[in-house]
């Protein structure tokens, strides 16, 4: 057993896992279930009941998630738009906020990324009112004995906007109705992707007023079809919902035949895609209803965060209520610091526990060296350092193999037509020359996780979304543009198989020839940052190989064929 064989297998499991989560994916894209499946569920089910308190109005319900386009000359359909959205922005976020229908954000850009590393113009927008894939959020207060509410659907006054000196931006609508007068503010500060949403609830009636405050995420889903070769084909796309301290991922299939209705505290909703997130995030300690619907047929799906226990503003008294919305790129440090436990949101599969650490030594090393490509080659190199002892002791193993290799073509030779005595002549050979086949084949094995964890920490973080290396690789996020970087991984490949033992099945030695061209072949379409974490793991494979071979005297022919 040969070290290229373990990588073999190692590749094989990597890529048997990453079918399996696109046939998940799949699976439950095209799943075809009855029609009219789609839930409604009452405003205030999950509310603490209140004296004289009545039947939800439906205000929550699914199918008041179309968002309401407005005729524009001139302006295609589907990037119809309000004409009267109020923009809020910072240095790196930008939200519109639609004052016709709840004061409730219904676009957001982000002004520091953009679609593609040469494209300077089209920038990454995380929220729309585009009618084939809309994405935005529902908001506000629900009365639980039945006055009029500032919910989603209401008309609010645009008042003013206001800049403070520290920066900060705010904007602030107002609704008023029936003595209740509602103030409901945006605030966006400098280098921010958090915008805070601040409510204060005024009584100038003569009754009580009891209400819970809610949010929504409303996401139409664009058919998009990608390539196996597409790094966002491997990416949960959907939403999820945290309970404090873990999460669960949001299946169009699942929820279509059972909803979810869950109650949290210290929880979020959000709805994940390859390097962002969208999230609501109610304030700490506070208990909301999580619930989540989807409705298949049109690829539209809700996820609700209502308060579990209504408050009350009592005549000539105010409340205050809050929330936050992340709108950005899944920058683990900015996430941590809104709301622990939002950091997970990147999503790093079952190997978490060792991804987490992998980024961390990643973002260590990148902060002294400051350069992502570099950063990728230091982290292999220690993973290669702490496995050192296991991967010398199978070098060595191989390199006996290799030593006995001529031995073993002569056993099969001897015994080419008895299988049974072929194989106890190699099994007594070994014994007499104390040569363990599988000892090269263990210590490889228990390094693969660390290998897979490490891909996911790749593919995942938006670290290094667009990240330069050197020379022609300027985004390590996309594939080399001159394949330059493949071919040098596939001649890698090529001279450590060489160093290795060759298989004693001819059949087998001309597959592992072959694996170079293969393994070329199918990441010359990866990203350039994963090509070169494989490539740099080649090289100090063949390095380590190589001084093993030399001490224990045994000589390779590198030439092809040889």
């Amino acid at each position: 057993m040969e070290n290229l064989r373990i990588l073999l297998w190692a590749g094989f499991l990597m890529s048997l896992y990453l079918v399996y989560s696109q046939w998940t994916t799949d699976y439950v894209t095209v799943k075809k279930l009855p029609t009219n499946n789609a839930v409604s569920t009452p405003s205030r089910q999950t509310a603490k009941p209140q004296p004289g308190a009545r039947p939800s109005s439906g205000v929550l319900a699914l199918s008041d998630t179309k968002p309401q386009l407005f005729e524009q000359t001139g302006v295609p359909e589907s990037k119809a738009l309000p004409a009267n959205l109020v923009s809020l922005s910072n240095n790196v976020l930008e939200v519109f906020i639609n004052p016709d229908k709840g004061a409730d954000i219904v676009e957001a850009v982000l002004m520091k990324y953009f679609l593609s590393k040469n494209d300077t113009e089209n920038k990454v927008q995380l929220l729309t009112l585009n009618k084939n894939s809309y994405h935005y959020f529902q908001t506000g207060l629900l009365s639980t004995i039945g006055k009029a509410e500032p919910n989603h659907q209401q008309r609010f006054d645009y008042i003013r906007t206001n800049r403070a000196n520290n920066g900060t931006k705010s904007a602030l609508f107002s609704w008023e109705s029936d003595g209740i007068l509602v103030n409901k503010t945006y605030v966006l500060s400098e280098d921010s992707y958090e915008v805070k949403l601040i409510y204060e609830i005024k009584n100038r009636s003569s009754g009580e007023y009891p209400y819970v405050q809610y949010s929504q995420i409303i996401k139409k889903d664009a058919k998009v079809e990608r390539s196996m070769f597409d790094v966002e084909t491997y990416s949960f796309d959907g939403g999820i919902i945290f309970n404090g301290e873990s999460y669960e991922k949001l299946y169009p299939d699942d929820l279509v035949e059972k909803p979810i209705m869950v109650s949290h505290q210290n929880g979020w909703a959000a709805n994940i895609k390859h390097h962002f997130v969208v999230a609501a995030i109610p304030e700490a300690e506070s208990s909301f209803s999580y619930q989540a619907t989807y409705d298949l047929d049109n690829s539209l799906g809700k996820i609700s965060a209502i308060g579990e226990t209504s408050k009350t503003v009592f005549p000539g008294g105010i409340e205050k209520e809050e929330m936050s919305f992340y709108i950005g790129p899944k920058l683990q440090s900015k996430l941590k610091e809104l709301r622990p436990g939002l950091e997970r949101s990147v999503d790093y599969g079952r190997l978490s526990f060792l991804s987490k650490p992998l980024f961390w030594l990643l973002e260590k090393i990148h902060s002294f060296v400051g350069n992502w490509g570099l950063s990728i080659i230091l982290v292999t190199f220690c993973i290669k350092l702490v496995f050192f002892r296991l991967t010398e002791s199978s070098g060595k193993s191989m390199a006996k193999m290799r030593e006995l290799a001529p031995r073993m073509k002569a056993i099969q030779e001897r015994y080419k037509d008895d299988k049974q005595a072929q194989s106890k002549a190699t099994m007594e050979m070994y014994k007499k020359e104390k040569v363990n086949p599988l000892a090269g084949c263990w210590p490889m094995l228990v390094q693969i996780p660390f290998f897979i964890a490490f891909y996911w920490v790749l593919l995942e973080s938006v670290e290094i979304r667009q990240a330069p290396f050197f020379l022609w690789i300027q985004d390590l996020s996309s594939r080399d543009p001159y394949f330059i970087l493949p071919l040098l991984m596939g001649a890698g490949m090529f001279f450590q198989q060489k160093l290795n033992p060759p298989p004693p099945d001819p059949m087998q030695a001309k597959v592992m020839n072959f694996l170079p061209v293969m393994f070329t072949g199918m990441f010359a379409f990866f990203p350039s940052g994963l090509v070169l974490y494989w490539f740099t793991n080649s090289l100090l494979s063949i390095a380590q190989q190589w001084r093993i071979n030399k001490k224990a005297g045994v000589k390779v022919d590198m030439r092809p064929g040889g």
